[in-house]
């Protein structure tokens, strides 16, 4: 996974960005907590890193490549796994959903991820993928800038329309999409579709 020494030397660097911009953090778990399903359902979370995500959504399992940061989420309780995207370390046919939020970008093979995320569903499954639409002015401003961050240096940025291509190269059937982040929205709304806010979250499934 590219730039893992990034997420070993600076963790506590990434985890200030939810503490600074909580409002925005809000929003993008609203939108992906509007995709999930029941409560009751087995989830695993590709790229768990400090478990951001996984605690308030109520997901116990994940899987990360950073010492680092799966040490963090292990203290809080969560059932980490080492591994990467690409080659998961469970059996076909586990979880009921697979979530992987800003976890596309550091991916080596962005499709064998998704067929690695398809594998380990159960029939009828759903996959949730978050991220920063390339398109957005956001995802502008990520792509023009990422030489000056540590974590985005090699990071490969998709459009919404990439990752929607990707899952269905990995026979997911797109259900759903979500979007937030959206220029001069002081509600912080969530909307269906995309092309207007900066954070989509797509739902697929693997249709039985």
């Amino acid at each position: 996974m590219p730039n893992i020494e990034a997420f070993e030397k600076y963790s506590d660097a990434y985890d200030d960005w939810f503490e600074k911009n909580p409002e925005a953090y809000a929003v993008e778990l609203k939108a992906v907590r509007q995709l999930l399903p029941s409560v009751e359902a087995k989830g695993l979370e590709v790229g768990i890193g400090s478990g951001k995500f996984a605690v308030p959504l109520g997901i116990k399992v994940g899987v990360e490549p950073s010492i680092r940061m799966a040490s963090k989420a292990e203290k809080l309780g969560l059932e980490v796994y080492p591994g990467v995207a690409e080659e998961l370390p469970f059996p076909a046919d586990q979880f009921d959903f697979v979530l992987m939020v800003t976890t596309i970008c550091f991916v080596d093979d962005v499709v064998k991820s998704f067929q690695e995320a398809f594998r380990v569903l159960v029939p009828g499954g759903c996959i949730l993928v978050g991220f920063v639409d390339m398109e957005s002015e956001l995802g502008q401003k990520y792509l023009q800038n990422r030489h000056k961050s540590r974590f985005y240096q090699q990071a490969t940025f998709f459009s919404t329309q990439q990752v929607l291509d990707h899952l269905k190269t990995a026979n997911f059937e797109v259900a759903e999409i979500k979007q937030t982040l959206i220029p001069e929205d002081t509600e912080k709304t969530v909307l269906d579709g995309f092309g207007q806010g900066a954070f989509v979250v797509v739902k697929a499934k693997k249709e039985t």
